[in-house]
């Protein structure tokens, strides 16, 4: 730390005090609370980052679990291919909405969640709706709805608030 100097003053009075420089005081006050401020914020992207690796390590623990560590097959059936519709041909399965665009035009997934969006009395959390979805209340369960109603807000058909909740436009 820097080193505090003495400064003498001398008021109306002639009086003479001795005292730190009031500046030489505040400046590496200052300089350790922008520090502190940084280092908060570093450490909020690295718990978010914390989350999202405990939660990739929950979907990779289910998934070594079911294929004994990728020795067997899954027993995921891969999904028919389509002609057209969401998802098909390079389509989006959430398109960006468009003034008039009705809930058909999304997945049938994705139409329950704005369902759920909407019939709620307020904002909703990532976990409400996986909840509401019959989810279980695991990251590796909860971060998937969270992208979904991310991707809908991007695409607007949801509004995001400050807080990572989310209601209907």
């Amino acid at each position: 730390m820097d080193d505090v100097h003495l400064a003498v003053r001398r008021n109306a009075g002639d009086e003479v005090t001795v005292g730190p420089d009031e500046e030489e005081i505040t400046r590496p006050r200052m300089r350790l609370t922008e520090r502190a401020e940084l280092l908060r914020k570093e450490l909020a992207e690295i718990d978010a980052e914390l989350g999202r690796l405990e939660a990739a390590e929950v979907v990779f623990g289910q998934w070594a679990e079911a294929t004994d560590g990728g020795r067997r097959p899954s027993g995921i059936v891969e999904p028919e291919r389509v002609a057209a519709g969401p998802g098909a041909g390079g389509m989006r399965l959430v398109p960006d909405r468009v003034e008039g665009m009705g809930l058909e035009a999304l997945t049938s997934e994705y139409q329950r969640i704005m369902e759920i969006v909407a019939g709620a009395d307020g904002p909703v959390m990532a976990k409400d709706v996986a909840l509401a979805l019959g989810r279980e209340l695991t990251p590796g369960k909860v971060e998937p709805v969270r992208g979904q109603l991310r991707k809908l807000a991007d695409r607007g058909w949801l509004k995001r608030t400050g807080s990572g909740r989310y209601l209907p436009r």
